[in-house]
């Protein structure tokens, strides 16, 4: 029997990582909350673009007018904000539903695991903006046929484009960060969304820490702004960004795939 178990551990071949990261990309679409993530995010795209177009009228009027990048960067606004919550349910799921007992019989080396989850949240990163460039598009259209010059630029700077998709891969590995971090969904939701927002304005409140400029090298948002521009950030801004992206995705992260490869599985 000895000898039987060993023949078949030497001929078992490993699932390719390929068709892990197709597993992850499924389970981000296939649950009932990412269903209807998914469709808030469409949901809401549209209303967006809806409200623009209606808005846009008065603006032209005003000789003002909408052009791509003012859709794009609009459209980014619910995926950037969903997205994250996505990458927390990837990771949480499993453990909150036992669904990691399946995964690690299946592929006992966890940390192919992480990477399969890391690289589907990075692919529905670059969805969301190519989704972001399909929706802008459309409505750009719409525009300049419905309401003509000044509307419907075609103009759109390399700048934000950068932005948008940097914007969007951090703000997936803070989520994905936290998610490992603390392996409970709402736990993970309330850190994204409260604890780096909270010290950032404490930041802001201390005087001398204010006058200091600490919250640049330290809040997520602060650091961020830069990004949301048409123009290319400067080296102190791409600095703050960084140092704190670091912080707050990189110590998130580490102690996050350590407790995933360490924790037992219930």
């Amino acid at each position: 029997m000895t000898t039987t178990y060993a023949a078949v551990d030497q001929t078992a071949k490993p699932i390719p990582l390929s068709r892990l990261i197709r597993v992850e990309l499924r389970k981000l679409v296939d649950t009932r909350a990412g269903f209807w993530l998914i469709a808030s995010m469409g949901l809401i795209s549209v209303v967006i673009m809806v409200v623009m177009l209606i808005t846009t009228g008065n603006s032209t009027d005003n000789g003002d007018g909408a052009g791509f990048a003012d859709f794009f960067g609009i459209m980014n606004t619910p995926t950037g904000f969903l997205l994250p919550v996505m990458a927390i349910l990837l990771v949480t799921s499993e453990w909150s539903q036992r669904g990691a007992l399946i995964t690690f019989t299946m592929e006992p080396r966890r940390e192919r695991i992480v990477v399969a989850k890391l690289v589907a949240s990075l692919v529905a990163a670059l969805a969301a903006v190519a989704f972001a460039l399909i929706v802008g598009a459309i409505g750009n259209v719409i525009v300049g046929a419905a309401y003509g010059d000044p509307n419907g630029s075609w103009s759109f700077p390399a700048a934000g484009l950068t932005g948008a998709v940097i914007l969007q891969i951090t703000g997936l590995l803070l989520g994905f960060g936290f998610a490992a971090l603390f392996l409970n969904t709402p736990a993970a939701i309330v850190a994204y969304f409260v604890l780096p927002n909270a010290i950032g304005l404490v930041l802001e409140l201390v005087p001398a820490l204010r006058d200091h400029h600490v919250g640049d090298w330290i809040s997520t948002s602060t650091s961020s702004g830069p990004l949301m521009s048409d123009s290319w950030p400067t080296g102190a801004e791409w600095a703050h960004f960084l140092v704190a992206h670091a912080i707050w995705i990189g110590i998130p992260i580490t102690l996050g795939i350590y407790r995933i490869l360490r924790s037992e599985v219930k």
